[in-house]
């Protein structure tokens, strides 16, 4: 298992281990470990599910989540682990030598690996950050238990010792696994949790023993969505008896918030391959149709990547953050172009436009501003700007007027996310409404 009630292999101290698997950690406290894996003995599903039902009774609104999970008996977990497709595999040793109280808020604890999508958003975010190999993929597991075991236990569910804890870490409670993974590297802090094994259901990457989504009794992804749905409607139909962490991510079931960066880049490349965006006509390649056309060469209609004006709003109602955000922005912009930062073009614009600078490093813009808003100057200036843009991006804050007529090519808007400090601070915060010729994305 690699969450709550996880265990240590004995193999990295040498340490032998005590009949009935267990030794006293370095407190004197007794911590769970895994038996070897060829051990004799049929999994115990009496006992199991007796465990599953404790579960379903101190934590009802998980109730649908854990009857959909399928059990698979397996000597090669140490523990108990979950893959993608929803199903257990536990070890008979383990269940064995693990009181039932304890193997209860295991299956609680790798339920929230599925139900939370853990394995996803860490395909995700090793994407986009370059992470590679076990190692990372062991801190995106250290910080997705970081998100569950916060609030996870008590009534009725006893604590298991070696449980990860961001108080372990030395991190604030209450955050979401990405927010950790940005906080903590492996180091002496996270020694102690090697052991951690939940499965490529906690970080995304296969295990020798999944079965794979071709093997038996695994959900289909509407499925899962169901049993997503369900568990959701529950806990927002009686949210005294679930914590804030559940309350939060059963709100955003029903209104997931959109992958941001994903929809921009989306956005841009919809734009630039839109009618007329980053085409021209070439002589390096003569049309097919010069062939009926003797004695003449036409030129052929090439699409190249689009150039790209970004407008920064830099006024004083951005916040340093929002405009960190930004620059953040730009680099995924140049992303979703092919990689081709030459092609970008950022404009600093509070009521008027102080820089343009074509991009070489993010990091390296200077943003200056501070006064009042109008981007009407950004979108003047950026057209300008020669060769003109096929695409061009505002991010601001909406609180700026906006330009009376269409410009002559794609415009997205991105906007920074407001909504809920705007809700602490009514009629403070009031954007203008986007233009309809704009795709809006909300950003952050």
């Amino acid at each position: 298992m690699g969450g709550p009630g996880g265990d240590r292999t004995a193999r990295r101290s040498g340490v032998p281990v005590p009949a009935g698997g267990h030794r006293r950690g370095p407190l004197g406290r007794r911590r769970w470990r895994p038996l070897s894996a060829g051990q004799p003995g049929a999994l115990d599903r009496g006992k199991l599910f007796a465990a599953r039902l404790h579960a379903v009774r101190t934590r009802p609104y998980l109730a649908s989540a854990l009857f959909a999970l399928h059990v698979v008996e397996s000597r090669r977990v140490p523990t108990m682990a979950v893959d993608r497709h929803w199903r257990v595999y536990v070890s008979p040793a383990f269940v064995d030598r693990t009181p039932v109280e304890e193997l209860a808020g295991v299956w609680v604890h790798e339920v929230s690996h599925l139900l939370r999508d853990h394995h996803g958003r860490g395909d995700r975010f090793a994407r986009e950050h370059g992470l590679t190999g076990p190692g990372e993929r062991l801190r995106v597991n250290i910080a997705a238990d970081c998100e569950i075991n916060d609030d996870a236990f008590g009534d009725g569910l006893p604590r298991p010792e070696g449980a990860v804890t961001p108080a372990a870490l030395g991190l604030r409670g209450g955050e979401l696994m990405e927010d950790y993974l940005r906080q903590f590297r492996l180091g002496a802090r996270t020694q102690e949790f090697a052991w951690l094994e939940c499965g490529s259901g906690a970080d995304g990457r296969e295990r020798g023993w999944d079965l794979g989504p071709d093997g038996a009794h695994g959900l289909s992804d509407q499925e899962r969505d169901a049993v997503r749905f369900r568990v959701a409607q529950g806990i927002v139909g009686d949210p005294g008896d679930a914590p804030a962490g559940w309350r939060r991510w059963a709100e955003e079931a029903f209104h997931p918030p959109q992958p941001w960066r994903e929809v921009l880049g989306a956005a841009v490349r919809s734009a630039a391959s839109g009618s007329g965006a980053g085409g021209d006509y070439s002589y390096g390649r003569p049309a097919r149709r010069s062939a009926g056309v003797p004695g003449a060469v036409l030129p052929s209609l090439r699409r190249s990547p689009p150039r790209v004006a970004v407008v920064i709003d830099t006024s004083g109602s951005v916040s340093d953050a929002e405009l960190g955000s930004a620059l953040r922005e730009v680099a995924a912009i140049a992303r979703a172009v092919g990689g081709r930062r030459d092609l970008v073009t950022v404009l600093s614009c509070d009521a008027a436009v102080h820089r343009v600078d074509p991009l070489c490093r993010a990091e390296g813009i200077t943003l200056t501003g501070g006064g009042g808003t109008d981007l009407r100057a950004g979108f003047t200036k950026a057209l300008r700007v020669r060769p003109g843009p096929d695409v061009i991006v505002a991010l601001t804050d909406g609180q700026t007027p906006w330009p009376d007529s269409r410009p002559p090519c794609r415009t997205v808007v991105g906007l920074f996310d407001r909504r809920h400090g705007a809700a602490d601070r009514p009629g403070h915060y009031r954007p203008f409404l986007a233009p309809s010729w704009a795709r809006v994305v909300r950003v952050g």
